[in-house]
């Protein structure tokens, strides 16, 4: 308690990357995977809103969802490699707290926005002719504002609790970002009741939604199960395994994270499970469901004409 810094208010952000060639091979791949997700997610964001027949609501869902990766990927990357290139850093309370803030909205927004998209296919699978009235345009906006909103006042919550409290001489982050949790290791006070504000917040934005994805892709795949079409059940198993697969890159590194007690926590397990949901996903999610969506394929060849000089 007594070594508390009332001056020092910048911290250190330890990184990802180590101070060899491995380190700047590692530096170059996350540079081009960011460089792909912001490529893929704006690529994606276009051809929602330029295809007509893209209209719907599971594509305005992906639409935000890629959003949201925009944002969750642009809020570490940038800092970490500048870091990197410039040997600097340092960061000020102030941008630990503006990066703290849109990392946990981003990620709770987007652990509710997956539920969201795993409802909507529910429905699409199990409710067919009902679909049009459960998921109307104005359901789907109330989902997206309120993945929004929800996941803005969890951020705010917490953001404003970092920032309050105070930390001691050391000021390094053993991790590449803000992240609230690290930060508590350097805190010069009791945050035992703080922490399981995280629990909870984890299992309301995380946990939970996890659980009712599960049980809605089990009704789902029981249902597809009892389909007579084999064409139906092909395209509702394709769309199913798609959202799966990006929900458990997202969800699975992110629980076993936040839920897991302090002490049985290590900072370069954090920093490799913190590349699963914060690099890898958003570059994963527009790959995987272009390549493995036929109506997104075939709008991307409807643009690519329609905007080609040669077909004009």
């Amino acid at each position: 308690m007594g070594n508390y810094n009332q001056t020092s208010t910048d911290f250190i952000l330890l990184g990802l990357f180590p101070s060899s060639r491995n380190g700047l091979f590692l530096f170059i791949l996350i540079v081009f995977i960011f460089l792909m997700a912001l490529v893929g997610n704006l690529s994606m964001i276009l051809l929602i809103f330029l295809d007509i027949r893209l209209h719907k609501p599971m594509y305005f869902l992906l639409s935000q969802l890629s959003l949201m990766d925009l944002n969750y990927i642009s809020t570490t990357v940038p800092k970490m490699a500048y870091d990197f290139l410039f040997a600097n850093k340092s960061i000020s309370i102030i941008g630990c707290g503006i990066q703290s803030f849109f990392f946990l909205t981003m990620a709770g927004a987007e652990g509710l926005l997956l539920a969201s998209m795993a409802y909507d296919r529910y429905v699409a699978i199990c409710f067919p002719l009902h679909y049009s009235i459960r998921i109307s345009k104005r359901v789907c906006i109330l989902m997206i504002t309120g993945s929004w909103i929800m996941g803005s006042i969890n951020s705010c919550a917490h953001t404003t609790y970092i920032l309050s409290i105070p930390y001691c001489q050391s000021r390094s982050i053993n991790h590449f970002f803000c992240d609230v949790t690290v930060m508590l290791t350097i805190a010069c006070t009791d945050t035992t009741v703080y922490e399981y504000t995280v629990f909870l917040s984890t299992t309301l934005f995380l946990l939970l939604p996890f659980i009712g994805i599960a049980f809605s892709y089990g009704r789902v795949l029981l249902a597809v199960y009892r389909m007579n079409s084999a064409e139906g059940r092909k395209k509702a198993y394709s769309t199913c395994s798609t959202h799966l697969t990006v929900v458990s890159f997202y969800y699975a590194p992110f629980v076993y994270t936040y839920l897991r007690p302090r002490f049985l926590r290590t900072p370069t397990e954090d920093k490799v499970l913190a590349v699963f949901y914060i690099i890898l996903t958003p570059v994963l999610n527009p790959i995987i469901y272009s390549l493995r969506n036929k109506e997104v394929i075939g709008a991307l060849r409807r643009v690519t004409q329609r905007i080609s000089p040669g077909k004009m």
